[in-house]
């Protein structure tokens, strides 16, 4: 049921009278529509739409353009519609474009009502071919070895769209790198279609120029250009470096404060200083040698940041 109503729309959007309708919709059902056709020709060329369902004497002829996800009425009454109606001519049994463009590409079909009451439809496919363009390759320029790397080609120009390969110092990768000796120890997955290349891990071994090329078989293939791409590991060093000079400034800083407690610098009774010296400084002393990262833990960010956190709260409370 709801088959014959996307139908009988379908009917009504072709302005036919009313008595047609049905029998248009009954036409549709029992099949009378022939297999689509498939035409492809040069940008900037002729190009010959046939309407296979044209036979006799039809009533009414219209055509439609379907393309981006929409539909176009663009000859009916006799007449086209503005962009065609300067390099488009019409014949009874095709469509004569003087000219196309990229932007013709899509799917045509031919609507004829032929006495008494018969409704039949064709369609031709029309690709315009273009060559591709330029793609460009979008490359990370360092990777941390052990996470996801994502390269990706972008070429939008080419019709026919393209299919991408992969090139890696000058060499195509595979598209599984168990199949090639020379990418056999990298783990990565390939989709031509949408030109992106996943490494998930990246290893050392990933490190190189990369280059990607587009072929869609309409003209020469083209390339990007070389991107390198640097694998590095987790500087454990910078983060050791980093929590050392964190201490030191800590124990000068504590250091300081004792200091001039004890000395008097500052207007506070015998009583709380004798208390910071043998309550506050033991925790801040504590808190430190209790709140130090494990040597397993110096690579995590997160050790640093907690060790500076914390000790830096427990120096505001000195102040």
């Amino acid at each position: 049921m709801r088959e014959f109503i996307s139908l009988l729309n379908h009917c009504l959007k072709v302005r036919l009278a009313v008595p047609f309708v049905l029998a248009c919709a009954g036409s549709l059902i029992s099949g009378q529509s022939s297999q689509e056709t498939l035409v492809q020709v040069p940008e900037n060329s002729e190009a010959r739409l046939p309407c296979k369902a044209y036979q006799g004497s039809p009533r009414r002829v219209e055509w439609k353009f379907q393309g981006d996800g929409s539909t176009t009425l663009f000859y009916f009454d006799g007449h086209f519609t503005d962009p065609y109606k300067d390099r488009v001519q019409f014949y009874p049994n095709e469509l004569f474009f003087k000219s196309v463009t990229r932007k013709d590409t899509g799917l045509y079909i031919c609507e004829v009502l032929v006495p008494p009451e018969d409704f039949r439809h064709s369609s031709v496919r029309l690709i315009v071919q273009v060559p591709p363009s330029k793609p460009k390759a979008q490359v990370p320029s360092v990777v941390t070895i052990g996470t996801k790397a994502v390269l990706t080609c972008v070429e939008t120009d080419g019709s026919p769209p393209p299919t991408f390969t992969w090139f890696k110092d000058n060499i195509p990768m595979p598209q599984d790198p168990k199949t090639n000796s020379l990418f056999r120890n990298s783990s990565y997955t390939m989709d031509p279609k949408t030109g992106l290349l996943s490494f998930e891990p990246a290893m050392a071994y990933d490190a190189g120029d990369y280059y990607c090329q587009a072929d869609n078989k309409v003209g020469a293939p083209q390339k990007s250009d070389t991107v390198r791409m640097e694998t590095s590991e987790v500087n454990v060093g910078g983060i050791v470096a980093g929590v050392v000079v964190l201490l030191i400034v800590l124990g000068l800083v504590i250091f300081g404060v004792w200091f001039a407690y004890t000395r008097g610098f500052f207007s506070t009774p015998p009583a709380i200083r004798r208390s910071f010296t043998a309550n506050l400084l033991p925790e801040v002393m504590v808190n430190l040698n209790r709140r130090l990262p494990s040597w397993s833990d110096l690579h995590s960010h997160v050790a640093f940041h907690h060790v500076l956190k914390s000790n830096l709260s427990l120096l505001l409370r000195l102040l």
